[in-house]
């Protein structure tokens, strides 16, 4: 009777195949963010009704803030990690 031999496989394997849900992309979407983004649209739509009405000035710097600013704040601001719950 021949044994199989024991084979270990090597850690760099074994975090492969870890699931997926133990993976933290580090991306997490909160309270502050929603709030941020419901400002941002609120100062595109501010932006584009100003634009509408024939304002050469505000309307570009509402929109660039909103573009450039108020949106992309939104997507990059971090929650805290407190509320892992871990």
């Amino acid at each position: 009777m021949s044994q199989k031999p024991n084979v270990t496989r090597p850690k760099s394997l074994r975090a492969k195949t870890a699931p997926a849900a133990d993976l933290d992309p580090g991306f997490r979407w909160g309270m502050l963010n929603t709030v941020l983004l419901g400002v941002g649209t609120v100062v595109l739509a501010a932006g584009y009704m100003s634009l509408a009405k024939g304002s050469l000035t505000l309307a570009p710097v509402l929109l660039v803030a909103g573009y450039c600013v108020v949106i992309p704040a939104s997507l990059l601001v971090r929650g805290s990690r407190s509320d892992m719950g871990e």
